[in-house]
């Protein structure tokens, strides 16, 4: 048998494996340390261990549970209570200006949590029964929620970015500079969305009634301006820093978890049982991303050695004769494809270690694909039928909001987002730009 062959089969057994339900991390380390047995041999048993061992040898690593924590804490404290008041008041009496004010809690949120959950149940909890208690369209909530959230994987600190970072062995800092301005320009164009279509159809998002606004006096709105100087002490001290040298990655996560402690601290609400929650599921996203990291490593060792990438080059260039740009666009459309049944993770291990070395030689940034898989991965998060946001907006809905809303909600979204990917592909300068400015070409 081939090694193309190998490397097909290889990819159709882990699809199979994923039917049966199986933690995903289980599924790519058993693939991969039976393939490289199969292969060649009793000596390849440590290939688990030798991932083992680089995974936990890799500093930056550091940083995925100190930024996980401080999104749990962020929402346990109530601290995104505070915030969601802020942007209530002061964009409420605009059309459609309480889904305004959701995306840009996300986007403040994306810019402190590192994961797209952590953003969906603060709008799902916060929002979303503040929008519908003022006669907001259901549909317009759920959609607005779940694209909020997804800005979590792309604007830094992005735990996806880490990921790809890992595997891609490309500077994680890099990829999270790469990630601020297309993750900014895809929140303006959400947000561009909503006003113009509460502006053609103002029943969808109605602005406050003057009743409520007479009741918050001046003084009010002013106080509250304070819920909005915590996010932004916090942000500053962990890139202001990160930016001036003063501090590494690694340290730069531990002032902005330190920093939102003392947040917490300052507010009078940081709890016992808040900071166990916040450490209690900071502990559990930290261990399943620590195991498929490890499993990827595995897996793009026994890819390596099969030589796949040196076959699929072969066959665009060689035999099809495509320019890069269409193999980049296939690439694009098979993450695409996949969305519609795996999510980000299952979709980067799997095909990773064929595209990425296939990036390099045909003459593409790895930084600037990595956003473009990220934002693949925010499309993958809500396509339909087993986009990871529908099933969690679902669990986190009032009865009302039946599945079909749901699945409704997210199609206009879907071409915004579409419409931001085509962005990034014709002007790479986006995603490259903040990084080349600061590190260098």
């Amino acid at each position: 048998m081939s090694y193309g062959a190998i490397a097909l089969l290889m990819f159709l057994g882990m699809l199979v494996l994923l039917v049966t339900g199986q933690r995903m991390y289980a599924i790519i380390g058993f693939v991969g340390a039976a393939s490289a047995l199969a292969l060649w041999g009793s000596h390849t048993i440590t290939m688990p261990f030798d991932a083992a061992i680089q995974t936990l040898n890799w500093y930056p690593l550091l940083t995925l549970p100190m930024f996980v924590f401080m999104g749990y804490m962020f929402s346990e404290t109530g601290i995104a209570d505070d915030l969601y008041r802020l942007f209530h008041v002061w964009a409420g009496p605009l059309p459609g200006g309480l889904a305004i004010g959701t995306m840009l809690m996300m986007i403040i949120i994306a810019a402190i949590n590192g994961l797209s959950v952590a953003g969906l149940a603060i709008g799902a909890t916060i929002a979303m029964p503040q929008m519908l208690r003022h006669k907001y369209d259901k549909v317009m909530v759920t959609g607005v929620i779940q694209a909020g959230s997804t800005l979590g994987i792309m604007i830094p600190p992005s735990v996806v970015l880490v990921l790809y970072g890992m595997i891609a062995r490309v500077p994680v800092g890099r990829l999270w500079f790469a990630g601020i301005l297309p993750g900014l320009v895809m929140g303006g164009l959400f947000i561009l969305y909503i006003v113009i279509r509460c502006l053609i159809q103002p029943k969808l998002g109605p602005a406050l009634p003057k009743e409520e606004l007479a009741e918050i006096t001046w003084g009010e709105r002013f106080r509250l301006m304070r819920a909005g100087v915590i996010p932004l002490v916090i942000f500053v001290s962990m890139t202001g820093l990160f930016l001036a040298g003063i501090t590494s990655l690694v340290e730069s996560a531990g002032i902005g978890m330190l920093s939102t402690i003392l947040a917490a601290l300052a507010k009078r609400r940081l709890t016992w049982k808040a900071l166990v929650d916040a450490t209690r599921k900071t502990l559990g996203v930290s261990a399943v991303f620590m195991w498929i990291i490890q499993a990827a490593l595995l897996y793009s060792a026994v890819f390596d050695g099969l030589g796949a990438v040196k076959a699929l080059e072969s066959l665009f260039l060689s035999q099809w004769h495509l320019s890069p740009m269409v193999i980049l666009l296939m690439m694009q459309a098979t993450f695409l494809l996949m969305g519609t049944f795996l999510d980000d993770t299952a979709m980067l291990v799997i095909v990773a270690p064929l595209y990425v070395p296939l990036v390099i030689r045909l003459g593409f940034d790895p930084v600037w694909y990595g956003i473009l898989y990220t934002i693949t991965c925010q499309i993958a998060y809500m396509t339909p039928p087993f986009g990871y946001n529908l099933f969690l907006m679902r669990a986190m809905a009032p009865p009302e909001i039946t599945l079909a809303d749901i699945y409704r909600s997210i199609v206009p979204f879907l071409f915004v987002m579409l419409i931001a990917l085509g962005i990034v592909i014709l002007f790479p300068q986006l995603a490259l730009w903040l990084p080349n400015l600061y590190f260098g070409g």
